[in-house]
């Protein structure tokens, strides 16, 4: 079976994993950044064509089947819609974008061009939120209650000090797009979309180095009758301390924590008990901070799948509207009460 061909737009640190599992599955045929070095090094590094004009990659690459998307979030939106009109399919970067409107222009585009979006969010392929969505999905919590998701992360300020974009309102977005779209999206996945929220935000550590919050409080009303909380924050002291989701149901009670949403921390369900996770990837490493756990390999095997053999998306563009019209319905709560 012929490989898939990609290439990718932005070579900052999140595209090298990207290039590793594309390289892996498929081919890399193409990689493009406006900044020469990053575009011919990461080109370099994987024997493949480096660009530093995305038009032209798009109008000479030609057999080219998937564009994956790896630039700042404020361009996710401008540079998928210039590959769907040019006939390639798109893999997205979390956030999906950083407006609710810029997400619905994404999908539209899709549509038109007939071809398919895929949003990256890794974190659904971590081993214990596989058992918890299946166990939700097989009603072993009974009636769920409320959900609590804390977010406990560090983002010195050399993370921010090192980029071009990051902490910026106008391709960054906020730390619930950057750092926590995931766990958001985990919240959406598993229990629906939010009917009404409140919030507290601040920049209480990061004055001098981003033009928005690095910690908040968010109280959160599901259209189901669930209600919930997310307590979030980068400044947690000298490294990342929690990723952890607990959910409250009449019949069980399941909390995944670790640093990354990563290990099974508590269950007790009745007549029920998770068991036999297999270990999950370890957290993507770029060098003087950690992120989310790496299951990129998971994202490309389904992109894969349904592009080569009519498989289910993992992650829809309608999925990642819904994350960030949750991170902007928590967004403008916090402004209205400032």
């Amino acid at each position: 079976m012929e490989r898939l061909k990609f290439a990718i737009v932005g070579c900052g640190k999140i595209a090298d994993r990207h290039a590793e599992q594309i390289s892996d599955l498929a081919q890399l045929k193409a990689v493009c950044d406006i900044v020469e070095a990053r575009a011919v090094n990461l080109g370099k590094k994987y024997g493949t064509k480096p660009y530093t004009d995305y038009d032209k990659m798009l109008s000479e690459e030609k057999d080219i089947d998937v564009i994956s998307v790896c630039s700042p979030n404020g361009l996710h939106a401008k540079h998928s819609v210039k590959a769907f009109r040019k006939g390639f399919h798109v893999v997205c970067e979390k956030p999906m974008a950083i407006s609710v409107f810029d997400c619905g222009e994404m999908i539209k585009e899709a549509e038109k061009a007939n071809r398919r979006l895929f949003v990256v969010k890794q974190n659904r392929y971590n081993p214990p939120v596989v058992a918890l969505k299946q166990a939700l999905e097989d009603n072993r919590l009974g009636k769920i209650l409320s959900v609590q998701l804390n977010c406990f992360w560090n983002r010195n300020p050399e993370y921010y000090s090192q980029s071009d974009w990051k902490g910026t309102l106008k391709l960054d977005g906020g730390t619930l797009f950057t750092q926590f779209s995931h766990f958001i999206d985990l919240l959406y996945w598993m229990l629906g979309d939010v009917k009404h929220c409140h919030a507290y935000t601040r920049n209480l550590n990061h004055k001098d180095q981003i033009e928005f919050e690095d910690c908040g409080v968010v109280i959160l009303e599901f259209f189901n009758g669930v209600i919930g909380t997310i307590n979030f924050t980068i400044n947690s002291f000298n490294k990342n301390m929690e990723g952890s989701l607990t959910v409250f149901g009449e019949s069980g009670t399941v909390k995944i924590g670790g640093q990354y949403l990563n290990e099974l921390e508590y269950q007790n369900i009745k007549d029920y008990r998770i068991s036999d996770l297999p270990p999950g990837n370890p957290p993507n490493n770029y060098g003087q901070y950690t992120g989310s756990m790496s299951n990129h390999n998971m994202v490309y095997r389904n992109v894969i799948d349904v592009l080569k053999n009519n498989g289910i998306i993992g992650t829809n563009g309608f999925e990642g509207l819904k994350t960030v019209e949750i991170i902007d319905k928590i967004y403008s709560a916090s402004r209205s009460i400032l």
